[in-house]
């Protein structure tokens, strides 16, 4: 026979498992619930929603079920483009870009291709972006510029396609500022090489600055690079060459004696 002591322990337990079965987040709740009442339509309605509002966790986590769910339906298309904004904005890059990467693969020939490709520009420039950098002011243009190089590909890409894109413009835009990253970059290299004696590596990144960088503000600094390798090479027709340019076009230099 169970004693009042098991009986009153039985009914602890039974408490806890109940509330264990409703500790579930109330957005999955809900969630399950509208999918349940009123299907997929309901379901993005409600992620739409959130979207909208700003919480993008929870319109997310609500798009990514129905992707799950309902991976060939007719709304596949719209939640794995408003997924690729949400995970944006809401600062989850990898799955963003994973996403992406998937609508691109399945519709090659889709209307929104052009977004797509705008996004990833976007995501790739958010993983280059360096936030501690951006509130301290420390200087790291010497970080791996890959996920840059990746985001410049993906405008180039974007404008050549399609030129009369909407995103165009902007891309272009972006194009220009990731150039100065990339030129900024080379500069930090060279100076690294000139900081241990190597000059033909750092006059070849100088060089390497006026060969694909020529519209951004570091030409005048490769140049003097240059010139100061070239001189600490004796390499004097070089030198010369470096040293004519730059006087005809930064006449202000202080390397012009």
């Amino acid at each position: 026979m169970i004693s009042k002591k098991q009986l009153k322990q039985i009914a602890i337990v039974n408490a806890l498992v109940i509330l264990a079965g409703c500790s579930s987040a109330p957005d999955e709740l809900d969630a399950q619930l509208v999918l349940k009442t009123k299907g997929a339509q309901g379901l993005y309605d409600q992620a739409k929603s959130k979207l909208q509002q700003g919480n993008y966790t929870a319109a997310t986590e609500a798009l990514s079920e129905l992707d799950s769910r309902f991976p060939f339906g007719p709304l596949a298309n719209q939640v794995q483009l408003d997924l690729i904004y949400g995970y944006y904005k809401g600062g989850q890059i990898e799955e963003g870009l994973a996403i992406i990467d998937r609508f691109l693969r399945l519709n090659p020939n889709h209307s929104d291709v052009d977004y797509a490709l705008y996004m990833r520009g976007l995501t790739n420039m958010e993983i280059d972006s360096n936030l501690f950098q951006d509130i301290i002011g420390i200087d790291r243009s010497d970080r791996d510029p890959s996920s840059a190089r990746e985001a410049f590909n993906d405008f180039r890409q974007l404008i050549e396609k399609y030129p009369d894109s909407k995103y165009a413009a902007d891309a272009q835009k972006r194009m220009l500022h990731i150039k100065s990253r990339l030129a900024k970059y080379e500069i930090a290299v060279a100076r690294y090489y000139m900081r241990r004696d190597a000059y033909v590596a750092a006059a070849n990144r100088g060089r390497y600055v006026l060969q694909h960088y020529s519209d951004t503000d570091f030409v005048q600094e490769a140049l003097e690079i240059m010139v100061e390798c070239y001189d600490q090479l004796d390499l004097d027709e070089l030198k010369n060459n470096a040293m004519k340019t730059l006087k005809l076009n930064y006449p202000n230099s202080s390397f012009i004696s």
